[in-house]
């Protein structure tokens, strides 16, 4: 589905990524995690288009989208950004139809088509009740659904997420990355999806890449990826690593506390 081919990405002639190959298959997630610095926001510009690769390939289902316009890209891929950049006035309904933008004829007018996939977006997302409600007025999980709801009602095949559990507490991180996996699993998306959290990177992610200074590191099933060996070696502090007490799943601590000066 989604195929990155020794992308190459450069600032002022210095590489951000170098040689990035990796692969997203349909009902899949890939996590792509690594330290601050790494590359992880820049790949996911590349994949989108706001930046252009030196070098190298995006494709989905052995379509170049790079030589693609962006009206034509995002009808194969849509992004759910880091920041939050919604208009406080429209409303819910009127923003998660801002998605069907690249469907629009001439005169941009939605289609019956159109709103039923909006409808659509917002029921998956569960913000039907909430449709006529101005974004402005909205909390930071609702409004991070919305930016999830507009990216659904694009209705492609590939979904990029940047960091889109950033600012949110425990209760909307969860019930965020539950709706993500529910969504890939029920529309058969290949998702990409950077991620801070390592544990939330073992706990729904079906595989794992590791960023270094714009390299992939490793990549594997969070099992192979999430090990001591690896993170330490990546984040210069010892960690350990032990199943999760349900799932199975890796869960990474660090390794040892200061030391506690009592009076």
């Amino acid at each position: 589905m989604l195929d990155l081919k020794s992308l190459y990405v450069s600032y002022n002639g210095h590489d951000i990524l170098a040689d990035v190959s990796l692969h997203v298959s349909p009902g899949e997630i890939l996590a792509v995690i690594g330290p601050n610095g790494a590359g992880k926001t820049t790949l996911v510009r590349a994949v989108s288009g706001v930046l252009a690769p030196r070098s190298g390939r995006v494709q989905v289902d052995g379509i170049d989208l790079v030589k693609l316009s962006p009206v034509q890209r995002a009808r194969y891929l849509a992004v759910v950004p880091q920041a939050r950049q919604l208009p406080a006035a429209f409303t819910v309904q009127q923003t998660v139809l801002l998605g069907r933008t690249p469907y629009l004829g001439w005169l941009g007018r939605p289609s019956r088509a159109d709103q039923l996939l909006v409808s659509q977006a917002l029921e998956h997302t569960r913000l039907t009740p909430l449709a006529e409600r101005r974004v402005g007025e909205l909390s930071g999980g609702e409004q991070q659904r919305i930016l999830l709801a507009r990216a659904l009602a694009q209705d492609t095949p590939v979904l990029l997420l940047d960091e889109p559990t950033t600012h949110l507490d425990l209760e909307h991180q969860s019930n965020f990355l539950n709706l993500v996996r529910t969504l890939t699993e029920q529309k058969n998306l290949a998702v990409l999806v950077v991620l801070h959290d390592l544990n939330l990177a073992g706990l729904y992610a079906d595989r794992v890449a590791l960023l270094v200074a714009g390299r992939v590191h490793t990549t594997g099933s969070p099992q192979d990826v999430l090990t001591p060996e690896h993170l330490t070696a990546v984040y210069n502090v010892p960690v350990n690593v032990v199943p999760h007490p349900e799932y199975g799943t890796p869960m990474v601590l660090p390794d040892g506390r200061p030391n506690v000066i009592r009076k």
